[in-house]
């Protein structure tokens, strides 16, 4: 019995790896891999299996790490508000860059690959001859565009650092808990809707 015990935690582990990969919804998937860890740590140590004990002792850690990571995110997007800071809740899972003075960051046409926020400094629609104030969003609308295209010319008036995400971290965004995809989108609409009833004639092009 003794004996069978390290090859029964094997397989709970293996069982238990095998079904994360299988799981859509990224908190469930990472609580079964870390316990899928466990067992198989618990494996390398009874078997003796040094590459699988160091292994999965290295996961664990990671799996701990991403799995608090979620649990924040998840919370912090469900107690957000309409009127909620988007520095709040999405500016943590964005990437920081400086842009200089008179840069073009993308033209009308150009295909949509990450949405922006503006931190500090002034950008431009180049169309609308409309300026951004730090704290603006800005680029989101092309991500969800059928064609995925720019609706409008956005340049940098001054130095400014922005945070940026992609179409693909936006993604896995949603991947992460379908529930926060509804959120997300609930408050990049509201916003939008404020914008569009605040600064645009009703026949004019929705912004970039």
């Amino acid at each position: 019995m003794i004996d069978a015990l390290p090859n029964v935690l094997g397989f709970i582990g293996a069982a238990l790896m095998l079904a994360s990969y299988l799981m859509k919804s990224m908190l469930p998937l990472r609580i079964a891999a870390l316990t899928a860890c466990g067992f198989l740590v618990a494996y390398g140590a009874l078997k003796p299996a040094l590459p699988t004990l160091l292994l999965y002792g290295a996961l664990i850690p990671i799996n701990i790490k991403k799995t608090l990571q979620i649990r924040k995110l998840v919370k912090s997007i469900e107690l957000a508000r309409a009127d909620t800071p988007v520095s709040e809740w999405l500016l943590p899972h964005m990437h920081r860059r400086t842009v200089t003075a008179h840069t073009t960051l993308w033209r009308q046409g150009d295909a949509a690959t990450e949405m922006l926020y503006l931190e500090s400094g002034t950008l431009r629609l180049a169309e609308y001859d409309e300026t951004l104030q730090p704290g603006s969003l800005v680029g989101e609308i092309g991500l969800f565009a059928p064609d995925n295209r720019r609706t409008l010319t956005l340049e940098a008036v001054s130095d400014c650092v922005v945070y940026s995400l992609t179409a693909e971290e936006m993604a896995l965004l949603y991947y992460q808990n379908p529930k926060l995809g509804f959120h997300v989108m609930r408050l990049i609409v509201a916003r939008l809707m404020r914008d569009v009833q605040r600064h645009r004639p009703a026949d004019a092009p929705a912004a970039a």
